[in-house]
């Protein structure tokens, strides 16, 4: 075990590192844009509420390809074949987000957005939806060397496209606005890709290319990567139903939400860097007792990173929450609300790490099942139990589903489990 645990965080480190820059980028963005106007910030968040999910989608079917490339760890060119097919599927998903993020504008103004918020998008959604083409464009290196226990390199692309994206945003945004936002953002997704590239290409010792589709290699791909990109969506869909459900308390209440929910993804970056470390790991294993022995592992790193934060922020008391907020009425609240956001962290993190095992099993569409009846429960709950017991109560709610999927989520791993080795995982 402790051999696991070490490959595991010698493997997550790297990528733990990448998403935290990937934010700072993203931090900076938004300060930039914080002080050029306020429109222009407003539009911005508009775009976001769109572009998040559909890129976290794009991500998610990307991270399905892990577990048909990992055990070509030791032969890495025999995974050119599985590579050329991610390539077509990885099109048709950047697509797909891409016509989403095109269709913000007339969303926004089929919601009621202001008309000045509107007009203020100008040519962005068009810049942002190649940016996500961009991004899908790459087939997945950045998964590619993940499953091979490449991290670092990982690494060096996500440094290369916040320095590119902190770089533009300064230099382009005072001048440009929100234009300068989609140029900078490109650029950037252009700068990782390539860096991305690159690496994966001295890894293969030869090109990928673009081969010819085989519809049905495509196809098994598709049902891992595709119910994994659903789940995301259903994710960020209840909580986006959550925070509705937080607005119809009252403001101080509303405010304390906005900063737990940002606590809490900070929080989870342990988690899901931990979870995608453990990945390979778990596709490889070719016995259930080494899946397990790999799952268990994760599961224990994503706990202790969720307890050493944890440690801290309740060691803070009102320092991490004065970063967010002024108001000292909402400093309270989050404090009070602390160990309920924590407990619900925990289950959340401890649940990621078992869904993302499944999907290293090519199960993701039992995930998918697990989270679609976890969050529908939530989501179903959400407006009355704010009606009812306010923020406390829909932090309580979040804890609970998290709970129930981390027994869902894990009685389901153990169960595709007991097949490894036995018949063809995916089978």
């Amino acid at each position: 075990m402790t051999r696991v645990i070490k490959g595991i965080l010698r493997a997550a480190v790297p990528l733990f590192l990448s998403m935290v820059t990937g934010m700072v980028g993203t931090l900076v963005v938004t300060a930039v844009l914080g002080r050029h106007d306020t429109v222009t910030l407003a539009a911005f968040a508009v775009m976001t509420a769109v572009l998040t999910p559909a890129t976290a989608a794009v991500v998610g079917a990307l991270r399905g390809l892990s577990p048909f490339v990992a055990p070509h760890r030791d032969d890495p060119a025999a995974a050119v074949p599985v590579l050329r097919d991610a390539r077509w599927l990885t099109f048709l998903v950047g697509t797909a987000g891409a016509l989403a993020v095109l269709a913000v504008p007339a969303l926004a103004g089929a919601a009621g957005v202001p008309g000045e918020v509107v007009a203020e998008l100008g040519p962005l959604p068009y810049l942002l939806a190649l940016s996500l083409l961009v991004h899908a464009s790459g087939g997945g290196a950045t998964t590619v060397l993940v499953a091979f226990g490449r991290g670092r390199p990982v690494l060096w692309s996500s440094l290369a496209g916040t320095a590119v994206i902190i770089g533009c945003a300064v230099a382009l945004v005072p001048p440009l606005g929100l234009t300068g936002v989609g140029i900078a953002w490109l650029l950037s997704g252009l700068a990782a890709v390539t860096v991305s590239n690159l690496a994966l290409r001295r890894v293969l010792g030869v090109r990928v290319g673009q081969g010819r589709p085989r519809v049905a290699e495509i196809a098994r791909l598709a049902r891992v990567s595709l119910p994994l990109a659903a789940t995301v969506l259903i994710k960020f869909g209840g909580l986006g139903v959550i925070t509705f459900a937080a607005g119809t308390t009252n403001t101080r209440d509303a405010a304390a939400h906005a900063v737990l929910g940002t606590l809490t993804g900070l929080i989870l970056v342990a988690s899901v860097s931990v979870a995608q470390a453990a990945l390979p790991e778990v596709a490889r294993a070719g016995t259930p007792a080494e899946a397990r022995r790999a799952n268990r592992a994760a599961a224990l790193l994503a706990l202790a990173g969720t307890g050493v934060a944890a440690l801290a922020l309740l060691l803070s008391g009102d320092a991490v929450p004065s970063l967010f907020t002024d108001d000292a009425g909402v400093r309270e609240r989050v404090v009070a609300l602390l160990p309920l956001m924590l407990l619900a962290s925990a289950a959340d993190g401890t649940q990621a790490v078992q869904g993302i095992g499944l999907t290293g099993l090519k199960r993701s569409a039992a995930s998918l099942r697990y989270f679609a009846a976890g969050y529908g429960l939530l989501v179903l709950a959400a407006v009355p139990v704010a009606a009812g017991w306010g923020i406390a109560g829909l932090w309580v709610a979040v804890a609970v589903a998290n709970a129930g999927l981390v027994v869902l989520q894990g009685t389901g791993f153990h169960r595709h489990s007991a097949r490894v080795g036995r018949v063809p995982v995916g089978a």
